[in-house]
C-alpha cells in the first residue's frame, strides 16, 4: 500500500505544535509526497537547504539564508530557481526571520508553500523526520483479529469461520484488549518493529457469528480497547488436527515458524482448532511462551539439553 501526504496534511498535523505560519501558496495544499517518491533517491524527506540532492522540506535557517545573501544577482536567481523546480512539499523558514521578497516572489509563481515558525531549526528537523517517516512508511493490512495479550501485539489468524473473533471475545472478557478485528493495518517505523491500528471505519469494533456487530468500548468499558500496538506474534488458527510427519519433534518444540511482514520475519505458532480444546488457554500460554523465549528462555530446548545429559551419564 502506498501512503501519501499533502501539504495541507503536514501543516495541520505539526502547524499548531512548530507555531507555523503559511505565508507563501496557500493554494498549494494538495501537493503530494508519495512513499514511492524517495525510496529510490538518495536525500532525507526532511532536512536543511540543500539545491544538490535536495530533501522534500527544505528547512531555511540563518546560515542558509545568510548563504543566499553572499550570491550575486544571477547566481541568486539561479539558485533559486533551482530550488523551487525540485518540486519541495514546502520551504519553512526558522526563527520568524524575514522571508526575502526574491524566494517569496518566485515560491508563490511556482506554487510552493513557505512557511515561517519561531522554532530553531533542529526542532523543526526532528519533527519533521519523524512525522514523514510515520506517515510514509510501508504499511499492510493483514487478514485477522489484533489483540493485546500480557502487554505483547498478538495477530490470531485462521481462516473464515475458525473462531477468530469468539476467541477476541473470550480474550477480552478475561483481561486483555481489542486492537483491531478483521483488517488491521500494520505500518513498519523502523527495519523491526510493526506498529498495527485499527481503521477509522472498525475502530472499536468486533463482527461475532450470531451476534452481529458489537462495540467493545461501550460493552466492557474504555480499558478493554487499544489505539495501536507493536506486532510480536501471529497465533493462527488451524482446522488441521491431524499429526504431522515430524510428530515428535512437533509435540516438544511446537509447530512454530515465522511469516514475512514487509520487511520483517514475525514468529508464528499454529493451534489446531479442536472441540474440547480451550483457546484462550492455550493462546495466553503462546504469548508467556513467546516471552520467554525473548528473554533467551526455551524450555523445550532445555528439555532436550536435560535428556542428551541424562542419557550421557547412563552410558
Amino acid at each position: 500500500m502506498s501512503a501519501q501526504i499533502t501539504a495541507r496534511d503536514l501543516f495541520d498535523a505539526l502547524g499548531e505544535r512548530l507555531q507555523l505560519r503559511w505565508l507563501v501558496s496557500t493554494a498549494a495544499g494538495t501537493r503530494t509526497l508519495a512513499s514511492d517518491e524517495h525510496t529510490a533517491r538518495r536525500p532525507s524527506l526532511a532536512g536543511y537547504l540543500n539545491i544538490i540532492y535536495p530533501n522534500k522540506v527544505q528547512i531555511l535557517g540563518s546560515e542558509e539564508l545568510t548563504w543566499l545573501d553572499a550570491l550575486d544577482a544571477a547566481q541568486r536567481w539561479v539558485t533559486l530557481q533551482k530550488i523551487v523546480n525540485f518540486s519541495p512539499l514546502a520551504l519553512v523558514i526558522t526563527k520568524d526571520q524575514a522571508c526575502p521578497p526574491d524566494l517569496r516572489s518566485i515560491a508563490e509563481e511556482a506554487q510552493v508553500p513557505v512557511w515561517v515558525s519561531p522554532r530553531r531549526g533542529h526542532e523543526l528537523l526532528t519533527l519533521f523526520q519523524y512525522h514523514l517517516a510515520g506517515a510514509l512508511a510501508p504499511r499492510v493490512t493483514l487478514h485477522g483479529v489484533f489483540m493485546e495479550v500480557y502487554s505483547i501485539g498478538v495477530l490470531i489468524t485462521g481462516e473464515s469461520g475458525a473462531g477468530k473473533s469468539e476467541l477476541a471475545l473470550e480474550l477480552i472478557t478475561r483481561g486483555h484488549r481489542l486492537v483491531a478485528d478483521d483488517a488491521p493495518e500494520f505500518t513498519q517505523i523502523t527495519p523491526d518493529v510493526l506498529d498495527g491500528t485499527c481503521p477509522e471505519m472498525l475502530r472499536d469494533l468486533i463482527e461475532v457469528r450470531g451476534l452481529g456487530i458489537l462495540n467493545i468500548r461501550e460493552m466492557f468499558g474504555h480499558t478493554a480497547v487499544k489505539r495501536n500496538k507493536y506486532l510480536r506474534l501471529i497465533v493462527h488458527l488451524s482446522g488441521n488436527t491431524g499429526e504431522p510427519p515430524d510428530a515428535g519433534m512437533s509435540r516438544l518444540l511446537g509447530d512454530t515458524g515465522s511469516r514475512r511482514v514487509l520487511d520483517m520475519d514475525v514468529p508464528t505458532i499454529t493451534l489446531p482448532v479442536a472441540p474440547g480444546r480451550n483457546l484462550a488457554v492455550l493462546l495466553e500460554a503462546a504469548a508467556r511462551l513467546h516471552i520467554l523465549r525473548a528473554k533467551g528462555i526455551d524450555p523445550a530446548h532445555a528439555f532436550i539439553a536435560r535428556h542428551t545429559r541424562h542419557l550421557k551419564q547412563g552410558q
